[in-house]
């Protein structure tokens, strides 16, 4: 045989199958160098009460007895602290049921002192409690720390709440339960 300067074919599909064996064998060997994953907080609206003034006393005085009528305002009154992540805001509700004795529906006025949030809105002046929901305070943003809210207390009609213990003193209460819920 003459040798004509090239390589027979069975040598040139050796060479050629060596060399895509070398590939396969490198790619192989190389191991990924980094990798993703994500993490996802699937954030809900939620909004948090806390009372800090489970209750308050008024103890009305012959000045309250003259004027009809006695408070508890500012720091007096009951705070209530309240916070959301919604980004639509809050509301801030209260509501009362006659007690047993009570405080008449109609002798229970209240307000708030403390500003609104954010686009919001409060009750400024006394307004006669009842026994559905009123909002007293509302924001329309977000209101991540906690938020004092004053409630100021007014009852009226003094002279209708006899002692009946004669000479000592008698406890009339009505329970006021507060709402916060996303706007």
């Amino acid at each position: 045989m003459k040798n004509s300067g090239t390589a027979p074919r069975h040598v040139a599909a050796v060479v050629l199958t060596s060399a895509a064996l070398s590939l396969v064998v490198v790619r192989e060997a190389l191991p990924a160098t980094s990798g993703t994953s994500d993490v996802i907080l699937a954030a809900t609206a939620t909004t948090e009460i806390q009372i800090t003034d489970a209750s308050v006393t008024l103890t009305p005085n012959q000045a309250n007895y003259e004027a009809g009528f006695v408070v508890a305002e500012g720091a007096s009154g009951i705070a209530v602290q309240v916070r959301s992540n919604s980004s639509t805001g809050m509301i801030l509700s209260i509501k009362s049921v006659d007690g047993t004795p009570g405080i008449a529906l109609a002798d229970l006025a209240f307000k708030t002192q403390t500003a609104a949030g954010t686009g919001g809105a409060t009750i400024s002046s006394y307004t006669t409690i009842t026994g559905s929901d009123q909002s007293l305070w509302t924001t329309t943003d977000t209101q991540p720390d906690w938020q004092v809210v004053d409630t100021d207390i007014r009852v009226s009609n003094l002279w209708e709440y006899p002692d009946d213990a004669g000479g000592g003193t008698t406890d009339y209460t009505t329970t006021l339960t507060y709402t916060v819920t996303v706007q």
